[in-house]
């Protein structure tokens, strides 16, 4: 990018160096980051899922919901860590 009035590169805005450098903090790609987040959100819906069955059906899904939740809750602690 250039800044017509001056004629040199204009910085790139924080939100976009985010596409970048958040991916990179957690050992990852753009696309990495985009796998795991589409899988992670997935898994979310799918406890919501659960979670809505079974306020209507109690006998269903039991311990779905916070099975799905207490596995990506390890899966995030581990990332924040460092040991990904």
């Amino acid at each position: 990018m250039t800044d017509t009035t001056t004629s040199r590169p204009r910085a790139l805005p924080a939100f976009m160096l985010g596409f970048r450098d958040h991916p990179a903090s957690v050992g990852e790609t753009y696309f990495g980051h985009m796998a795991f987040a589409l899988r992670f959100s997935g898994m979310l819906l799918a406890a919501g899922g659960a979670a809505f069955v079974h306020a209507i059906i109690p006998p269903l899904f039991e311990t779905t919901a916070s099975r799905i939740l207490c596995r990506l809750h390890a899966e995030i602690s581990s990332r924040h860590t460092g040991d990904h």
